[in-house]
């Protein structure tokens, strides 16, 4: 058990947490489906729902199919502007009554609160998972956190129901040293878990990139202090507010580098599709200069260039892959071709998660897979980086590999396999590169839609028991 105590910062973090400069900012930003209903929401916005759609919202205020129950609506005026003329990237911000047709899903995707250890933070694999904040700029509607950011009391482990806390510095930072100083005791593991060191930080929520600059700073210099080696921070800011990458953030991330360059520092953006970053004319088509380059939103390419043209830090791109969204070749071969070309990484794509309501957005697993290999027939190597994944409760998982033949010899493999193989163990790392082959299924979006038809699990996905404590690593258990 860590024990709450204050956190006094070092005279090197003094130093550099005096340099920051925080600045204000104008989302513009709508809260809520009330703005729309009652015409309150700026003249040019109200046209983002129309007439039947605003009267269908309204009449499931306050019952089991509230769509602002299940996820709260946000939308910032950048945003907006992108997406009035972007049927796609519309639906990552805009309610519909679709969402709650059929409420099916985890409260606790992935069994989460599992590996929680310290309120607000997630050990798995070698990294930490920290909720700094609980909102973002705008909320996107197939949120793998809808839990919370509408801030619903879930059922942990030990039985007990509340809200998931956030992270706070001195428990972090105390948990986080415990747990090195045992494992460097017990020579590079802990006795317990197995697990290595706790090297690697995500900073997450809600997106970081809400909180201001000195907050921002105050949990980088923290971490590194604590012995953290490398940091990220997750954000889909770029897309909902790209202003927000400006030159005092930058100055802040230029000082955190000068006063801890050792310390790794790692953008993981979220775009989901190209109308998010690329400029589109009056038709809908995309700019494009006299020599044939598409052009980016300037105020994104801006936001950018800005961190890509620092070479100590690194930009990459992950987003899941969902329904009438980007469920499309074509729009992500531009996407990722695109963010590889003014300079960052395609990291990961994943197929849904089992949030609550996921049948409205999840598309079928080997869709998906079919979907992104496609995709990435266009592209060079360097450009097709990113795999596809799923997260199983047992850790993160790539869809390898789905075949239409049949496996001579393989009852079962009649219309072909999926193969699944582990990429991270959620607890330490005993099965990375095992595999899992099941038999076909269309519309199978979850895994257990493969739950009858598995045919070999060196893996373990279909033989899977909770950790009683989150410390622990999966067990095993008998089909």
């Amino acid at each position: 058990m860590i024990q709450k105590t204050e956190y006094v910062p070092t005279d090197r973090e003094q130093k550099f947490l005096a340099s920051v400069e925080d600045a204000r900012y104008e989302r513009e930003i709508i809260n809520g489906l009330a703005p729309f209903f009652n015409e309150k929401a700026p003249q040019d916005m109200l046209s983002f729902y129309n007439q039947d759609e605003v009267v269908s919202l309204r009449v499931l205020k306050g019952g089991e199919r509230d769509v602002e129950q299940r996820m709260p609506v946000k939308i910032t005026r950048h945003y907006y502007e992108l997406a009035r003329n972007s049927p796609s990237i519309q639906r990552i911000v805009k309610a519909s009554p679709d969402e709650t047709n059929d409420l099916q899903g985890s409260e606790d995707p992935g069994h989460q609160m599992d590996y929680s250890p310290v309120e607000g933070l997630l050990h798995k694999y070698e990294m930490g998972l920290m909720y700094v904040v609980s909102t973002c700029s705008a909320h996107c509607r197939f949120c793998y956190r809808e839990e919370l950011i509408a801030r619903k009391e879930i059922v942990r482990k030990d039985g007990t129901v509340k809200k998931k806390g956030m992270a706070k510095i001195p428990e972090i930072t105390a948990y986080i040293r415990a747990h090195n100083e045992t494992v460097e005791k017990n020579g590079g593991v802990h006795p317990e878990s197995g697990r290595e060191k706790l090297r690697e930080i995500l900073l997450s929520g809600g997106d970081p990139m809400v909180l201001n600059n000195s907050k921002i700073a105050a949990w980088l210099a923290a971490l590194a202090e604590s012995g953290v080696e490398s940091i990220r921070i997750g954000t889909k800011e770029m897309a909902f507010y790209p202003q927000r990458f400006d030159d005092t953030f930058l100055a802040m991330l230029d000082n955190f580098h000068e006063t801890y360059p050792q310390v790794g520092l790692h953008m993981m953006l979220h775009f989901e599709h190209p109308d998010e970053i690329l400029a589109k004319d009056e038709n809908g088509n995309y700019i494009e200069d006299e020599k044939g380059f598409k052009q980016w939103v300037p105020a994104t390419g801006k936001a950018m260039s800005g961190l890509v043209s620092r070479g100590w830090l690194t930009v990459e791109n992950q987003a899941p892959i969902i329904k009438g969204i980007n469920d499309d070749p074509d729009a992500l071969r531009i996407l990722q071709r695109e963010f590889k070309r003014q300079g960052g990484e395609n990291h990961y794509f994943y197929c849904g998660r089992d949030i609550v309501a996921y049948k409205a957005f999840n598309i079928p697993i080997e869709k998906a897979w079919g979907i992104l290999n496609e995709s990435q027939k266009g592209l060079s190597g360097i450009e097709s980086h990113a795999r596809l994944s799923i997260t199983h409760y047992k850790g993160k998982t790539e869809v390898a590999a789905v075949t239409n033949e049949p496996i001579p010899g393989l009852a079962g493999s009649e219309n072909g396999v999926v193969i699944f193989k582990i990429l991270r163990n959620a607890g330490s790392a005993p099965d990375r590169g095992k595999v899992c082959i099941v038999g076909r299924n269309p519309d199978a979006v979850w895994f257990d839609g493969y739950e009858d038809r598995v045919l070999f699990d060196e893996a373990g996905l279909f033989d899977y028991a909770r950790v009683s404590a989150p410390g622990e690593a999966p067990k095993s258990a008998s089909r």
